[in-house]
């Protein structure tokens, strides 16, 4: 597989949200605005590219006994300097993601990553790799954050542009499922009709 095909199968052929339906949790959670999606799939991205660089450079060295304990440290490393980070510079948007996170360290996107792909493939592989899941992962969330807050205030990116208030369920917890369902049955038309 070339690294272009490497790239771009996160955002189309294999899209942790719309197509394995992976890290649905945070999904859910954090995209009621396209702020919190975006600001959540940045610090996921980081997260993706920095373990997977590291668990390829490691792998040979890791024991197989202990593999899966070591990618969590080494993938709890990064979301500790993501934590920091966003406490330090983006206050208000730590804030609002809260709990979500430190909760990266188990997200499945990013351990399953580091166990199918960053562990048998070279350092470079590896580092497009995360890079394409974790911007993929960002474009699912910013849709979905958008849509939610498109529908649910009349805003985009806190602009208000829409005159009323929006449909209130759609910033909750049953619009979040609505709209992620309603997202992933149109990403599925779409590759149906392409074929």
């Amino acid at each position: 597989m070339n690294q272009l095909q490497n790239f771009t199968k996160g955002f189309f052929k294999e899209n942790p949200i719309l197509v394995l339906v992976l890290g649905t949790c945070p999904t859910l959670a954090t995209t009621t605005s396209s702020l919190n999606g975006m600001g959540m799939g940045i610090a996921t991205t980081f997260v993706l590219v920095g373990s997977n660089v590291v668990i390829s450079l490691l792998a040979g060295l890791i024991p197989d006994k202990v593999r899966i304990p070591a990618f969590v440290v080494i993938i709890a490393s990064f979301v500790t300097i993501v934590d920091l980070i966003m406490q330090a510079y983006v206050p208000v948007l730590y804030a609002t993601l809260g709990i979500f996170i430190p909760l990266i360290v188990v997200n499945c996107i990013v351990l399953g990553r580091a166990e199918a792909f960053a562990s048998k493939n070279s350092v470079f592989s590896s580092l497009i790799d995360g890079l394409g899941m974790g911007l993929g992962f960002t474009m699912a969330l910013g849709i979905l954050g958008a849509f939610r807050e498109i529908v649910g205030s009349g805003t985009l990116f806190g602009h208000k542009f829409i005159q009323g208030d929006g449909i209130l369920v759609f910033v909750l917890a049953p619009g979040a499922f609505w709209a992620l369902g309603y997202l992933i049955a149109l990403v599925n038309r779409i590759k149906r009709t392409t074929k």
